[in-house]
Order: C-alpha cells, then sequence, then structure tokens
C-alpha cells in the first residue's frame, strides 16, 4: 500500500509540473494568447492599408481627377501652360541624392 501512496504522489507531481511549467502549461497558453492577439492587431493593421489601397485603385480606374491628383502629387507633373514655382525654405537642410543607378 505504501508503494501506491508514493505512485501516485510522484504521478500527481508529474501533472502538476506539467500543468505549471511544460509545453501546454498556463504559462505557455498565456504567451500563445499574447501572441494571437498581437497578431489579429497586425492582421487589422494590414486589412485596413489593403481596403484603404483597394480604395484608391477604384478611385483611380474611375476618375480622372484622382489620376491628376496623383500624378501632380506623386511625380510632380504640372498642366501644359502652367507655371512651376520651387519654394525654398533656407532653414531646412537639402537632403542628399541618391544615385538610383546602383
Amino acid at each position: 500500500m505504501r508503494w501506491l501512496i508514493i505512485i501516485l504522489v510522484v504521478l500527481l507531481a508529474g501533472l502538476q509540473w506539467r500543468l505549471w511549467v511544460g509545453e501546454g502549461s498556463l504559462a505557455h497558453r498565456a504567451e500563445l494568447n499574447r501572441q494571437l492577439q498581437q497578431q489579429e492587431d497586425e492582421n487589422q493593421t494590414l486589412r485596413q492599408r489593403n481596403q484603404q489601397i483597394a480604395t484608391d485603385v477604384e478611385s483611380l480606374k474611375n476618375n480622372l481627377d484622382a489620376i491628376e491628383e496623383k500624378a501632380r502629387a506623386d511625380l510632380g507633373m504640372i498642366k501644359q501652360g502652367e507655371t512651376f514655382y520651387l519654394v525654398i525654405d533656407k532653414n531646412q537642410r537639402p537632403k542628399p541624392v541618391q544615385d538610383s543607378q546602383q
């Protein structure tokens, strides 16, 4: 009978060890939940970005004003007959020019 009690106590201790420390423990589960929440937050951010890009693409497909706005903002294009003025702030340092042929 004494051996049975010792075996049961050792078995109980082993199960408790796994519950608190081993793989599948409460600490491991909490870490996995934290990683899951972090991934869900990142996925939500990426979904919002994708939605914004899809809206921009749809706008560019259907709206000529959006195309013109994009060309002016991103490419610095101007219409024929317009005059381009570049205003330089003397307090701002010039940015170094990167060589695009590397």
